[in-house]
């Protein structure tokens, strides 16, 4: 029996789509500010290729996750988790923080020469 999916794996989904998609370009400057070095930064910069589907990816992960909060709530018996006003929105409170962090990895090939 297949389970359907849900809000938190489309988020979690999202959020490892977004680091994979700056795993490219900070995780170089990440790595040399730890001392690691360059040489095993520059690995990373192979990532650089498949960026644009990263970001693809957890544009779509995190579209599933607004669809599923924020469109017409489903009918919930009492006493289950999508019945309590509180729980939704929290979860929406967790959804944008999420996607907004997301959002600032995935553009950080736009401001890392600020860095550089």
């Amino acid at each position: 029996m297949s389970q359907p999916s849900t809000t938190s794996g489309s988020l979690l989904g999202g959020v490892a789509a977004a680091i994979g998609a700056w795993a490219c370009c900070a995780g170089p400057l990440l790595l040399v500010v730890l001392g690691v070095g360059g040489a095993g930064g520059s690995r990373l910069a192979a990532l650089e290729v498949y960026q644009p589907y990263f970001v693809a990816a957890a544009l779509s992960f995190f579209g599933s996750a607004f669809f599923r909060l924020y469109r017409t709530p489903e009918t919930c018996e009492p006493g289950e988790a999508c019945a309590i006003p509180a729980v939704r929105r929290r979860q929406r409170v967790t959804l944008w923080l999420v996607a907004v962090a997301a959002a600032a990895l995935m553009a950080f090939l736009l401001y890392a020469p600020l860095f550089y």
